[in-house]
């Protein structure tokens, strides 16, 4: 499930990500949950939520019924470059 996860990504929600100068990572999936982690521009954004659970939550759960969550498990105060 992994590898479909990330063609997904690659091919849908990096590139719009990547116009912000933000990036996502897979960790892990587990138990109907998909952790993520925000990078770039999008790490400590304040709309990285609503981009979380209205854009890629969205997708994904659309394309992976069994997938019931996404949880992020970004550290937002800690990034080197925040979009603004």
């Amino acid at each position: 499930m992994i590898f479909q996860l990330e063609k997904i990504f690659d091919e849908q929600i990096r590139p719009a990500l990547a116009a912000h100068g933000g990036n996502v990572e897979i960790v892990d999936v587990d138990n109907g949950k998909l952790f993520v982690k925000l990078h770039g521009g999008c790490q400590g954004c304040s709309s990285s939520k609503a981009t979380l659970k209205g854009g890629i939550e969205q997708l994904v759960k659309s394309k992976f019924p069994e997938i019931e969550e996404i949880i992020d498990l970004t550290e937002h105060d800690q990034g080197e470059n925040p979009y603004m």
